[in-house]
C-alpha cells in the first residue's frame, strides 16, 4: 500500500557543515590557503576505503555546468556563483557530494529518493566520523561543531524533505503551513532553497535550528511534521481528484507535453505538476522517478548542457519540448 507520505515526498537531504580546526573559515582564507585546505580534504577523502570519489575543481566549470548541477541539487546556488578556490567530491553511487571552501571549509551532503532520512543521516555521520579521524574538526563544548554562520553552530545539521503540495499551493494553505512550522524550528522553501520560487509546486520542508537540539531529535521532529504536511495534503488532494475539471486538467497537461513542439521553463513546470499529481493520484499511469528524471532534463541549464550551451531561450523552449515528447512516448 502506497503511504500518504510516498505519493508527496519526492526526495530527501542530509547536509552537514564542517570546519577545520585551528584554520580560519573560507571567506578569511588566502587563495594559497584554500588550496591548501582544498587539498587536505581531497587526500583524506580519497584515501578512506567504501566511496569511490571523484574530484572537481570548481574553478574549472563553466557557468552552465556549475548551474546543471544546481538543477541537480549537488551544490548550493552561492556555490555556483563562487567558485574561486572551491572544490566538489562526488560519489554518485553513495549519492554523497562535498563542497569544499563554500562558507565552511567543508559540506557533507547525501541526497535519496522517497522519505529514509534516517538512512541517509547514518551514511552521512559515517562519512562524517571517518573524515573527522583525519582531518579534526572544529569543535566546542558550549557551541558543539564551529560554523561560518551562527545558524548552523551546534550539529552543524540540515536535514531537508523536497514534497509536491499542489493541494496547498492551489489552496493558498500553503502561507498557513509556512507560517506554523516556523513555530517549531522549521522551514519552508522554493525548489532551490533559501529566496527560490516553488518550481512544479515542490517545496523544500527543513529544520532552522542546530544548536541545543540534537541529531534525533531534529530528524524526528522533521519526520512529524512532514508526516503532517501529507495528510493535508492527501486530504486536499482527495477533495481535488474528484473534480473532473482538475481530471481534465491532468488529461489536457499530459496531452499537451506529450505533443508540444514549445514548451517554456515556466509552463513545463506547471503541466508537468498537473501530470505528477495524476501519476501519484494513479490516474495516470506513470513512473515517477522518470517523471524526475524529465524534470530535471528540462531544466534551463542541464537543457544547454547537453542541447549546446549557446542555445537561445526559443531553442531551449523546442529542446525542452522535443525532449519531453520522446520521453513521454517511448
Amino acid at each position: 500500500m502506497v503511504s500518504k507520505m510516498d505519493k508527496t515526498v519526492v526526495s530527501t537531504r542530509i547536509r552537514l557543515a564542517r570546519n577545520l580546526k585551528d584554520i580560519p573559515f573560507a571567506s578569511r582564507l588566502t587563495p594559497d590557503a584554500k588550496k591548501d585546505v582544498r587539498q587536505k580534504i581531497k587526500d583524506a577523502a580519497k584515501s578512506l576505503p567504501g566511496y569511490s570519489f571523484d574530484y572537481i575543481d570548481m574553478e574549472s566549470l563553466t557557468t552552465i555546468q556549475a548551474g546543471s548541477m544546481v538543477e541537480e541539487h549537488l551544490i548550493s546556488l552561492e556555490f555556483a556563483n563562487d567558485r574561486a578556490g572551491s572544490g566538489l567530491l562526488l560519489d554518485r553511487k553513495h549519492n554523497i557530494s562535498i563542497m569544499i571552501n563554500e562558507e565552511d571549509h567543508l559540506r557533507i551532503q547525501v541526497i535519496g529518493k522517497g522519505e529514509k532520512i534516517k538512512k541517509l543521516y547514518d551514511i552521512a555521520n559515517k562519512l562524517d566520523d571517518e573524515l573527522d579521524e583525519k582531518l579534526h574538526f572544529a569543535f566546542s563544548e558550549n557551541l558543539g561543531f564551529l560554523t561560518h554562520c551562527p545558524t548552523n553552530l551546534g550539529t552543524g545539521l540540515r536535514a531537508s524533505v523536497m514534497m509536491h503540495l499542489p493541494g496547498l499551493h492551489e489552496s493558498g494553505l500553503i502561507n498557513k503551513i509556512i507560517n506554523t512550522v516556523s513555530q517549531v524550528g522549521l522551514t519552508v522553501r522554493g525548489l532551490y532553497g533559501e529566496g527560490s520560487q516553488p518550481g512544479a509546486c515542490l517545496y523544500q520542508v527543513s529544520n532552522q535550528i542546530s544548536l541545543g537540539i540534537t541529531e534525533a531529535d531534529t530528524l524526528e521532529r522533521l519526520l512529524e511534521v512532514v508526516s503532517q504536511i501529507a495528510q493535508n495534503e492527501a486530504a486536499l488532494r482527495e477533495k481535488m481528484l474528484e473534480n473532473i475539471n482538475i481530471e481534465d486538467r491532468i488529461f489536457r497537461a499530459y496531452g499537451v507535453l506529450k505533443e508540444a513542439r514549445l514548451l517554456s521553463s515556466q509552463e513545463f513546470s506547471k503541466l508537468l505538476s498537473d501530470v505528477r499529481l495524476g501519476a501519484e493520484g494513479e490516474i495516470l499511469n506513470l513512473d515517477l522517478r522518470m517523471l524526475d528524471d524529465i524534470f530535471l532534463k528540462a531544466q534551463p541549464y542541464t537543457l544547454m548542457l547537453y542541447g549546446g550551451e549557446n542555445m537561445e531561450i526559443r531553442q531551449r523552449d523546442v529542446k525542452r519540448a522535443e525532449l519531453v515528447r520522446q520521453a513521454l512516448n517511448k
